[in-house]
């Protein structure tokens, strides 16, 4: 597996709005590729945390094959919103996930930026269009919704607003997709988009079993790591219960399995983040997590993702065994 691919030259200069986790993972990307990239964050401490931030992702950006020896030489910082985009091809956004802040952010950088920048956000729930009518181009704003970690996870979701135009979107998935990401263009707007609301209604589940003591967070993890995990890593979920059908495929599954499964689905828990909850998954998450520091626990969780995709990447390229 080689993420390591060619950028255009027409997006050699990326400004990254927003000095936090994603805008980090972002920014260590977009280095490691060898773009130029100026970050903005007015927090007097974001210089430093961006620059401890790389130093930590640095080591999976190497196991992903990119050159990881001077990822800040091409580096800058610049708390002026105007100063930051007024020069960059990209401006990759992702500042607090709050509609007004975000307007503001987007009046700002549409007047400052120039006319042939892509203009991305990385809010993971606020539609385009609701974000782009502090636009006078609205056609040029487009959802850019990574999975955390970008620098690790390859799925970006690319979301159009209702005014988003079509060179917006193929722009956007070909910028992705030369940093070596796997872009998925949405064909309509929803609220969370796809990725997060399906972990949403996992998750949901999750802290139902939880708290109906049907099982520990420690062993719930390991039943979904040990199971659907593997094989959605895999096959999807349409492909996995295609291939669960037999000869006759999800026709086959549905007809014979659905009526069953959905039988469950009123029966699902509808749980709430009220205190004796968030108490009870609070205690069971020091006990299960809180011997290692988070850093230490990233770090091998890192390390297993990129194993993970190495092997996922194989069977493209496996030759047959020779006997």
């Amino acid at each position: 597996m080689n993420a390591h691919t060619s950028v255009p030259d027409a997006y050699g200069r990326v400004a990254v709005i927003g000095g936090g986790v994603i805008g980090i993972s972002w920014a260590g990307l977009f280095l490691a590729h060898g773009l130029d990239v100026v970050v903005s964050d007015p927090r007097p401490e974001a210089e430093e945390q961006v620059l401890a931030g790389l130093e930590e992702i640095a080591p999976a950006l190497a196991e992903l094959g990119m050159p990881t020896e001077r990822l800040t030489a091409r580096l800058h910082f610049e708390p002026d919103l105007a100063a930051a985009v007024a020069e960059a091809d990209v401006v990759q956004e992702n500042g607090p996930e709050r509609l007004d802040v975000k307007r503001e952010i987007w009046r700002t950088v549409e007047q400052a930026a120039p006319a042939h920048a892509l203009l991305a956000t990385s809010t993971s729930g606020i539609p385009a269009t609701a974000i782009a009518t502090a636009m006078r181009q609205p056609e040029r704003l487009v959802v850019g919704h990574p999975f955390n970690p970008p620098h690790l996870v390859p799925l970006v979701e690319i979301v159009p607003g209702e005014r988003t135009s079509a060179e917006t979107l193929l722009r956007a998935r070909d910028f992705y997709a030369s940093l070596g990401k796997k872009p998925q263009i949405l064909r309509k707007e929803v609220p969370g988009f796809v990725a997060n609301r399906l972990q949403a209604a996992l998750f949901r589940e999750c802290v139902h079993l939880v708290a109906e003591g049907v099982v520990t967070e420690a062993e719930l993890d390991d039943i979904v790591t040990d199971s659907i995990g593997l094989r959605w890593a895999v096959a999807g979920p349409f492909r996995t219960f295609h291939l669960g059908g037999g000869p006759g495929g999800l026709p086959h599954f549905l007809r014979h399995l659905g009526r069953a499964m959905e039988a469950t689905w009123p029966g699902l828990g509808e749980p709430s983040f009220d205190e004796p909850t968030v108490a009870l998954l609070t205690a069971q998450a020091e006990e299960a997590f809180g011997g290692e520091p988070v850093g230490e626990l990233a770090a091998r969780r890192d390390r297993a993702q990129i194993a993970l995709m190495r092997a996922l990447a194989e069977p493209a390229h496996a030759q047959p065994a020779q006997h």
